[in-house]
């Protein structure tokens, strides 16, 4: 198979990219599973925006400490200045954003920043926006969409990407998806660009409020083919998710908006022991220390410091969710636990997302631009992958060349075992992030590592 811009993964950075892409060309997005299992759709907090040119300064700043000032300056200048855009051309393709009586955006803060600048829809913002671009996508006759097709392999020569090794992944659907049953078939899509846009590790790890199917299968790829790498070991824990004994697909996340409108974190006695508002890793830190000191597997969290009309219009999802688990948030404390959550660290990109291989782009949390540093701003995620990935998808637009080189296809019988390729391909990213670990000097991020469970013990 041959198209033009071939996109792994669907969530708000491969979709964006491919609605940016010329409409002369043929775009095919291929998604692991459906695009409900997308990072992007679960993300609740919200999308920043700079609102004032008057709160620049303190958001750049915000999102630098946040990052422990190791953030790249430009990539987070880009990100900021970008983001009003960006928000008018998301509410000009349909997506909701919560307002105030007088029609203006309704800001919301969370932990790390100085004042509200948080655009949200409910606490279902991620799934607002991936729903609205998809609903685009899906009107261009140009752009493909195919689920369930797994890539396991990059096609690479002399440092030159031309396209994707592709197998099915049929067997994850469910017997009412309506999907071409292929059964593991193993094929090969050529392109003249590829973007890689798979997501998170977050599938790697035994608690993560990561979907499952999110393995880091192109971080590994980008090692196997030495396409450069950067802050690999830059792993974010989210301090508030769900604790239950139960085995489920991923963590539930407490958005840290619930903390940003009130909620208080309390220790087994009821008693309040952290700022709620600490930045991320730190909060994160606080938190695993009272639980060791507690003897307990999870904190609480109180939500009844927010008004009830408002826990039920801001956060309903939160509220559904909880009473699904036998706990009603308007008379008592939820039990919450950090859980892994964010992957800073990825594929080396530059400001327009393009790798060191030549025709080949990483977006979204795939990709590492620098601008998050050591630890992300919250709500800084969506912004980010939307941004640079227009970048991705411009740059690609105004020097569009077609592949005219040729490649020896590998021996596609090496694709079949897929489990057996999951475990190579998650092992070699673990095993980067441990070696990373090595030349790392901020013990405290490593504490937070080492007590996040993996799924593969090598």
């Amino acid at each position: 198979m041959k198209t033009d811009v071939l996109i792994i993964g669907s969530g708000c950075a491969g979709l964006i990219s491919a609605l940016h892409l010329p409409k002369d060309k043929k775009i095919t997005v291929i998604t692991k599973r459906n695009v409900e299992r997308s990072d992007s759709f679960l993300a609740q907090g919200g999308m920043c925006m700079l609102d004032d040119e008057s709160d620049y300064d303190a958001y750049f700043e915000d999102t630098l400490k946040a990052g422990h000032y190791e953030n790249d300056k430009k990539s987070v200048e880009l990100m900021i200045k970008n983001s009003k855009e960006l928000a008018e051309e998301l509410v000009g393709l349909g997506v909701r954003f919560t307002r105030n009586e007088d029609g203006s955006f309704d800001f919301t803060r969370e932990g790390g920043h100085s004042k509200p600048r948080i655009l949200f829809y409910k606490d279902i913002t991620g799934r607002e926006i991936t729903e609205k671009l998809w609903e685009e996508a899906k009107k261009r006759p140009n752009i493909e969409i195919v689920e369930y097709k797994k890539m396991v392999d990059l096609l690479i020569k002399d440092n030159e990407c031309f396209g994707a090794v592709i197998k099915d992944n049929s067997e994850r659907a469910t017997e009412e998806e309506f999907v071409n049953r292929d059964h593991g078939k193993i094929s090969v899509v050529f392109a003249d660009y590829v973007i890689l846009a798979t997501g998170g590790i977050g599938g790697l790890y035994v608690n993560s409020t990561n979907f499952r199917n999110l393995t880091g299968d192109a971080v590994a790829l980008a090692l196997i083919h030495d396409i450069k790498t950067k802050d690999i070991n830059y792993i974010q824990v989210h301090p508030t998710t769900f604790f239950t004994e139960e085995v489920e697909d991923r963590n539930f996340l407490i958005s840290e908006s619930v903390r940003g409108e009130g909620a208080k974190l309390l220790d087994k006695n009821g008693e309040r022991f952290v700022d709620e508002l600490l930045p991320r890793d730190i909060l994160t830190a606080k938190i695993l220390e009272q639980m060791e000191k507690d003897g307990t597997k999870h904190v609480w969290e109180d939500l009844r410091t927010i008004p009830e009309e408002e826990l039920k219009s801001h956060f309903p999802n939160i509220v559904r969710h909880c009473k699904e688990k036998g706990y009603d948030v308007f008379k008592e404390p939820i039990p919450v636990v950090p859980a892994q959550h964010y992957y800073m660290g990825g594929i080396a990109v530059n400001y327009n997302s393009k790798t060191s291989c030549d025709r080949l782009y990483a977006v979204g949390e795939t990709a590492c631009n620098g601008v998050h540093g050591k630890n992300r701003l919250a709500s800084n995620s969506l912004l980010e992958s939307m941004v640079f990935a227009k970048n991705a998808a411009l740059e690609i637009s105004e020097s569009y060349k077609e592949q005219r080189s040729e490649i020896t296809l590998p021996d596609l019988s090496l694709y079949e075992d897929s489990e057996k390729l999951e475990r190579i391909y998650g092992e070699k990213v673990l095993r980067a992030i441990d070696e990373a670990d090595k030349y790392d000097n901020d013990e405290n991020a490593k504490l937070v590592r080492s007590k996040i469970s993996r799924k593969y013990n090598y």
